[in-house]
């Protein structure tokens, strides 16, 4: 096969790819809900650490509030997850290489799809909640990136190893990635799009989540 021939090939196999990933992630939801102890809105002026321990205890604080009805419970959280998450960074490490070869109007279908996908995940998740909390142990900073470091304790006292990973947006940190046991909520959703862009596989055969999603106390 020609080179002309291998380049042709790649971009049809690319365009088949990105229009069953949009179609897949309109029909499928998976992802680790755990992220729901890591969301809420923080002082400006707050650090990593700090910030983030601000959004923990909002919506720890959401979650415990008996008078809140589920349907208030629920918009209580989607409005902190708004707040808190860089989404557009997310998406963007998600499709890694293959952002580039898409036009800004297809950057803001997939971002708005991926945020949807996410918030429809979580919420839908988080009746599950039953009383963990979170300890900070460390963080990393690197510029305008930073690493903050936890373990979400259960009832039960079993500790699950978190990272939440940030950037610095303006004054504000906000989550773009969340590890859990060391399985990172973009590399799972990264190496299933990319296989879906690069093979072209039907919608039924590939996976939008994790294959294995990450281990956390809410499953």
């Amino acid at each position: 096969m020609s080179r002309a021939t291998r380049g042709t090939a790649r971009k049809i196999a690319t365009q088949r790819g990105w229009s069953r990933i949009l179609r897949c992630m309109k029909a499928t939801l998976t992802t680790a809900a755990a992220v729901l102890l890591l969301l809420a809105a923080a002082p400006a002026s707050a650090g990593p650490t700090d910030q983030l321990r601000e959004y923990t205890e909002q919506v720890i604080k959401v979650l415990d509030d008996p008078a809140l009805a589920r349907q208030d419970r629920r918009a209580a959280v989607r409005k902190i997850a708004h707040e808190a998450f860089d989404v557009t960074e997310t998406a963007k490490r998600v499709l890694a290489r293959h952002w580039q070869a898409r036009t800004p109007a297809e950057r803001e279908e997939f971002t708005q799809l991926f945020a949807d996908l996410l918030e429809r995940t979580y919420i839908a998740r988080m009746d599950e909640y039953g009383g963990e909390r979170i300890r900070y142990v460390g963080e990393s900073l690197d510029r305008d990136l930073a690493a903050v470091r936890a373990r979400i304790v259960t009832r039960a006292g079993t500790e699950v190893p978190v990272e939440s990973r940030m950037v610095l947006r303006g004054e504000r940190w906000l989550i773009y990635d969340v590890l859990i046991e060391n399985v990172s909520l973009i590399a799972n959703y990264r190496s299933q799009f990319d296989r879906i862009v690069r093979t072209g596989s039907h919608p039924s055969q590939a996976t939008l989540g994790p294959s294995r999603p990450p281990t956390h106390p809410l499953q």
